[in-house]
């Protein structure tokens, strides 16, 4: 019988993917995942105290206080819950019971993007802790109370996080990644928490059937409804009317705009006839340069609009936001795509209510879908 042959390091078996160098076996499947790892360490134990923004409402007080009763029982979580319900601050009392314990917290997330804009908000709640971002080329520190890192970067922790939280579960590049699961799965020593707005069906599947908790909120921290998109049915060519229609209206508000397009080559060709009309306007997507400036641009408002692609459907939030989809029927736009490009808008407390609109020539599948879903959070917050 022929012996199986697994990789140490992530887990494959398929024997396409190894290969041979010099007498020695290495796998294709991890090879580009390169970096040291580090060995977990106890701590000594002490008091944590987090700080908070806002109140909890009762709801995400009982989602809080579920999640950390689900750690002490050794079960793991998920929090479903509707983008802009505060998800991060329901997990702090349960990063502060770990912490206090002399353990190690990892905080996962698959786009760098998002680790950068979390890490001021981690390091503000927990004064008094170490906390790290680990990504891509930032990986010089790996040693932290509190560790935020890209679903990438797990590799360099087997075995080492007492609590993993990741959150965006269904985002790329994680989703159906089987070496970044394998990878996020091996990190952990006890026990983890995943956190998204649009989990798959397959996740919440795998959750019930394996007899973990699964935990709903559907109401946003500030109370207000998620705004329902308005569908604008057209034929492409007549979207760029509507679009130097919509934007007017917005701009003589003083409103800012995430105009989102679902190709690169589309994001450029709308900006240039967008800038036709428009001075405060740029453009961002994922082989845009200084693409970090241009989007600090338009939070500091030195921008009005900004065209993007997908790049910026999670982790973004604008104050008092407006968005418009163009071509909202094309194939890249999944429900689950559309619902997190929604949750852009209403985010802030003092601005909880704007508008989105989905400029498309057919009203997929995709649109109804979402926008029922939307529905049906709004009708059970």
């Amino acid at each position: 019988m022929e012996e199986k042959i697994i990789c140490p390091r992530c887990g494959n078996t398929d024997l396409k993917y190894f290969g041979n160098l010099n007498g020695k076996l290495y796998c294709r499947k991890c090879i580009t995942f390169k970096g040291d790892g580090i060995e977990y360490q106890t701590k000594i134990k002490k008091e944590i105290n987090y700080q908070i923004k806002f109140e909890l409402s009762e709801k995400q007080k009982e989602i809080s206080q579920a999640t950390l009763d689900n750690y002490t029982k050794g079960i793991n979580t998920l929090i479903y819950a509707v983008t802009g319900a505060g998800k991060t601050e329901i997990v702090y009392e349960t990063i502060a019971y770990v912490l206090s314990n002399g353990q190690t917290v990892g905080f996962a997330i698959p786009r760098k993007d998002v680790v950068i804009e979390l890490l001021p908000r981690i390091k503000e709640a927990f004064p008094m802790c170490k906390v790290v971002a680990v990504y891509g080329e930032h990986n010089s520190d790996l040693r932290g109370d509190i560790i935020l890192l890209t679903t990438h970067q797990l590799f360099r922790y087997k075995n080492y996080f007492d609590l993993l939280i990741i959150d965006e579960i269904d985002a790329f590049p994680y989703q159906d990644n089987q070496i970044l699961e394998y990878f996020s799965k091996k990190s952990i020593r006890k026990n983890y928490i995943y956190m998204s707005a649009t989990p798959s069906e397959k996740i919440k599947r795998i959750f019930l059937k394996e007899g973990f908790s699964v935990l709903t909120l559907f109401s946003r921290f500030h109370k207000n409804s998620l705004p329902i998109p308005k569908v604008i049915k057209s034929p492409d060519i007549f979207q760029y009317f509507f679009i130097i229609k919509l934007l007017k209206k917005f701009h003589e508000k003083n409103k800012r705009v995430l105009v989102f397009l679902p190709t690169i080559d589309l994001s450029e060709k709308i900006f240039k006839y967008l800038k036709l009309f428009f001075k405060k306007i740029n453009f961002v997507n994922s082989k845009r340069k200084n693409k970090d400036q241009i989007v600090d641009d338009f939070r500091e408002k030195r921008l009005t609009t900004l065209i993007t692609t997908s790049i910026l459907e999670r982790g973004i939030t604008i104050d008092d936001l407006q968005v418009i989809v163009m071509f909202a029927n094309h194939q890249v736009y999944s429900s689950q795509t559309l619902i997190q490009i929604s949750g852009r808008v209403g985010r802030n407390i003092k601005h909880p209510q704007g508008h989105v609109f989905f400029l498309t020539s057919k009203v997929t599948i995709n649109i109804k879908n979402a926008i029922k879903d939307i529905r049906y959070f709004n009708e059970n917050m």
